[in-house]
């Protein structure tokens, strides 16, 4: 099969299969690329998921385009993210477009099963990431550090805030035994366009929207929800609530039937931005328009930071950084996975069943989306006797 085509149909069982939100997300993605296909190693993969933590917009989807870039360019970057996405934007679009009963979710069994699988698969990602990037007893309190205040205090702000830290602990603590280097930085051509496509829309579309226009206003206000919102996944709500109810775009019961519906598909939360697009008008182009316009700022800034990161990564001074940074995250993780366990696992029988998929992904290799598909078919004959 041709690499790009076969790029595109993993990400297309993944954007089928991937329950479970963002962090879900980058545990598949890691158990797909770093764990069974080799593509990238525990530290390529990390850097790239601490890039995308410290940056707005919807991190998995990031984490996504990265794969893809990294593998085939911006075509594959762009086929990585088609095939990621679809999926939910198709399934929310059609649902916006033509107001169905939005109360038909996924049977309850199935919606259990998902969420332990996904727990499973977090869980995974932890003990794997932690062995590699929390050996030394500073980035283990890094990471026990990060993840408990994320317990206890929520602020989408938090996370990119606490891995910076991180970073900076780890290079106080090294500058005392090192000295550092000068750190010099190239803009480039591609990477000068990109954050002016991110600035424009910014500092644009708010303008055009005050012409009255519908659509231009629900364009700015989903540009700014996928510019200013860092991790994507529930966080992006209320800017999208902003954007559309308090306008007085959608109506309260739309927005939160289509919000249930959201829960009922997989890949990126931001596609509930297709969702809102259709019901806007009922019009597919609408659906379509703003899935791009959330979609635009994440990926123009991904590609405008891209060729800094990649200039300033190996540094010596930004590798210890890095380390710091790759600790914390592994905490971020730790914090979201304790977070869905608690409000998951409430039986003996349900922690059980995170134990034995894990057993299944980690031990004996079975791929997750294959469990997503038994969990499918055993809720479907469930449903029927």
């Amino acid at each position: 099969m041709n690499s790009k085509l076969s790029l595109f149909v993993i990400f297309l069982r993944l954007g089928l299969t991937s329950f479970g939100g963002p962090v879900a997300h980058i545990g598949y993605f890691r158990d797909e690329f770093v764990s069974r296909r080799g593509w990238f190693s525990e530290q390529q993969y990390a850097d790239n998921v601490a890039l995308c933590q410290l940056i707005p917009g919807p991190a998995s989807s990031q984490v996504g385009l990265l794969i893809g870039y990294q593998r085939a360019g911006y075509l594959g970057a762009l086929l990585a993210w088609l095939g990621f996405t679809f999926p939910s934007a198709a399934a929310l679009g059609y649902l916006g477009v033509s107001l169905a009963n939005p109360s038909t979710t996924l049977p309850p069994l199935l919606l259990l099963l998902l969420k332990v699988i996904a727990i499973a698969v977090v869980l995974q990602a932890v003990i794997g990431m932690a062995r590699n990037f929390c050996k030394t007893p500073t980035n283990l309190l890094l990471m026990i550090g990060c993840a408990i205040i994320l317990s206890l205090a929520a602020s989408p702000w938090l996370t990119p805030i606490l891995i910076l830290i991180a970073g900076t602990i780890s290079v106080t603590l090294d500058s005392a035994r090192h000295s550092i280097r000068k750190l010099s930085v190239q803009l480039s051509l591609p990477s000068i366009l990109w954050l002016a496509v991110f600035t424009g829309g910014l500092l644009t579309l708010p303008v055009l929207a005050s012409s009255g226009s519908q659509l231009i206003q629900l364009l700015d206000g989903f540009f700014r929800a996928g510019a200013l919102v860092f991790g994507g996944g529930h966080v992006v709500l209320p800017l999208l609530a902003d954007a559309t109810v308090a306008r007085d775009l959608i109506s309260s019961d739309i927005f939160m039937s289509g919000y249930g519906a959201a829960q009922a598909v997989p890949g990126p939360l931001f596609t509930f931005a297709a969702f809102l697009g259709g019901a806007l008008n009922g019009d597919v182009s609408t659906a379509v328009l703003a899935t791009l316009a959330i979609f635009l700022p994440a990926v123009a800034l991904l590609f405008g930071v891209l060729p800094i990161w990649e200039q300033i990564k190996e540094h010596n001074t930004i590798r210890v950084a890095i380390g710091g940074a790759n600790a914390a995250v592994v905490g971020v993780l730790l914090s979201a996975l304790i977070g869905i366990s608690l409000e998951t696992i409430t039986s003996i029988y349900l922690a059980t069943g995170v134990v034995a998929v894990y057993v299944l992904i980690e031990k004996v290799k079975i791929p997750a989306w294959m469990l997503v598909l038994a969990a499918t078919l055993l809720s479907m004959g469930a449903s029927v006797i």
